[in-house]
């Protein structure tokens, strides 16, 4: 068998363990180095990890490490500069969400990835699960007709003690938002994927319960290329947090999609028709951020060593991870501005 890939790892936090995990439960994947600007974190981290050497600067470990392939775990807004210097240096990349916070950024990561002809995969594990898989087979089927409504619901808890806990949580220049773009993004990318391109929203946020700069509430209206309307709620203000709700509805029947899976699946003429019995995600990561299973990237790190050796399309390439983002920076503007954008999609 040939030698397993190499992952690194930059950023020791609270998803990193969701990274190494993965990469240690994957046929060809094994973990050889990890970094954190903080030495006692990125210690820790490699002496649980058994890792001979660790990391402050991830561009010493880029060039020392001999890693083939590089996680960027750390806060969102410096996610770019990482990226591009490992695509710089030819490393393969998997790359938390958000990919970045602009579309600026976002732009130079899939430049880099392109010029260097390396492999990325944009990190949204949600899309494996079988239960969204079967919605989406559904969907491209026409089982539902030409859908007509498409909502989100993504009401999650966290509390003010959350963002304290990290000086870039609830911050524009790292978190890049709020609710939306780093606790709702999952459903937003998942909203998109079943129901289509956005093109174009109205919107409103707000920051009603936390003392943060970026928005805990948001609500925005929907219009999809395909003619469909749809509803997103975004928010990390209420308590309890409340289970993720998913809702498609076509001219043929209704799909919705709960914390623990499918939970209506109506096709008309067909009213004896059970829903799919697959599994979701069910743990409560709205009220908790953490709380979720920890190989849950695993999908996602055999899918990139794969496409590696067959030099093939990545399961989530970074032109397919942005559209959550840009359409996340879209409702920003359209709060800002009291104003309908319409969306440019690359």
């Amino acid at each position: 068998m040939a030698e397993k890939f190499k992952f690194g790892i930059v950023g020791c936090g609270l998803i990193a363990p969701h990274h190494a995990e993965s990469i240690l439960a994957g046929s060809n994947s094994k973990l050889v180095a990890v970094c954190d600007i903080i030495e006692e974190k990125a210690r820790e981290f490699a002496e649980k990890y058994n890792l001979e050497k660790y990391y402050t600067d991830y561009r010493q470990m880029i060039d020392e490490a001999g890693m083939d392939i590089v996680c960027v775990c750390t806060p969102s807004g410096n996610h770019g500069e990482i990226a591009v210097y490992a695509a710089n240096a030819g490393k393969h990349l998997l790359v938390e969400k958000p990919i970045e916070t602009t579309r600026e950024k976002m732009d130079e990561i899939i430049r880099a990835v392109k010029k260097n002809n390396v492999k990325m995969n944009s990190v949204f594990q949600i899309r494996t699960e079988p239960a969204f898989i079967a919605v989406k087979k559904a969907i491209e089927e026409g089982r539902f007709g030409d859908i007509i409504l498409a909502d989100a619901y993504l009401k999650s808890y966290r509390s003010q003690e959350y963002y304290d806990s990290a000086d870039w949580r609830g911050k524009w220049e790292l978190d890049g938002g709020g609710a939306l773009m780093n606790q709702g993004i999952h459903g937003v990318d998942i909203l998109l994927w079943l129901a289509g391109d956005v093109e174009s929203v109205f919107a409103r946020v707000g920051t009603k319960a936390r003392n943060i700069e970026v928005e805990d509430t948001a609500v925005a209206m929907l219009k999809f290329k395909n003619g469909a309307f749809g509803i997103i709620e975004g928010t990390t203000s209420v308590y309890p947090g409340q289970p993720k709700k998913f809702e498609i509805h076509g001219k043929k029947g209704s799909v919705v999609i709960g914390e623990k899976g499918i939970e209506v699946w109506q096709i008309e003429g067909n009213d004896e028709e059970k829903a799919p019995q697959l599994h979701k995600n069910g743990d409560d990561t709205a009220n908790d951020p953490g709380k979720f299973a920890l190989t849950s990237h695993l999908i996602l790190v055999e899918d990139l060593t794969e496409a590696i050796e067959n030099d093939r399309r990545p399961l989530i390439p970074p032109e397919e991870g942005r559209k959550a983002v840009d359409l996340i920076l879209a409702i920003y503007e359209s709060a800002r501005t009291g104003k309908e954008i319409k969306l440019d999609w690359r």
